[in-house]
């Protein structure tokens, strides 16, 4: 994944929808500083940060990581086969490797993907919604409240995302889970930002 089309994807995400810095600022609780100076990186956000801009921008994160910014279609079924699965993995995003699970389809309310933590936690993480974790393997050391909770293969947990959380891979081999986001913010699939961005382009290529 290159980095630096991260920042070009939001920065070009935003002015689709004709939004200042301020605006995006504001509705992604961040200041307008660190929205100019993550525009101008060359280097991606923690993920918490852009899950907060993604859900601003009313898209879902995987459309910010994209090598080309290009809207999934909008489509009520959705198949991911084997080895299919849109990877992001770098240093940038606290350590931690993901692979999304539901990339074809745009407008979801539920984000689910493959986690593999780091072994040192770098961050906390806190942003809007719910979250569903499920061990496939290993061991993972998850952290709500300060409290510490030891997850191991087939164990489970859901939670508050808007509570701080974080979480590392204990032993010699990183965990791997099953975690689906939910985001309960969506805005009606008419009134969407997606739908008036494809609008937008149809009547720009008519």
């Amino acid at each position: 994944m290159n980095e630096k089309q991260i920042a070009k994807n939001i920065k070009k995400m935003r002015l689709d929808l004709n939004m200042s810095q301020e605006k995006l600022a504001e509705m992604s609780g961040l200041t307008k500083g660190y929205i100019s100076k993550i525009e101008k990186s060359d280097t991606a956000p923690p993920l918490s940060t852009l899950s907060k801009i993604a859900t601003a921008l009313n898209v879902d994160i995987t459309i910010l990581t994209a090598e080309a910014l290009e809207l999934p279609g909008d489509i009520d079924l959705c198949i991911v086969r084997k080895g299919e699965g849109k990877k992001i993995s770098n240093a940038t995003l606290e350590g931690y490797h993901y692979e999304a699970l539901a990339h074809k389809k745009s407008g979801k309310n539920m984000e689910p993907f493959f986690l593999m933590p780091a072994f040192d936690e770098k961050a906390v993480f806190m942003h809007e919604g719910e979250e569903f974790m499920y061990v496939l393997q290993g061991v993972h050391e998850f952290i709500y409240k300060d409290k510490k909770y030891i997850l191991k293969e087939g164990d489970s947990i859901y939670f508050d995302s808007r509570i701080p959380h974080t979480g590392r891979s204990v032993g010699k081999n990183r965990a791997k889970i099953l975690a689906v986001m939910y985001s309960y913010k969506r805005h009606p699939k008419m009134d969407s930002i997606e739908s008036r961005i494809k609008i937008k382009r149809r009547s720009e290529q008519s």
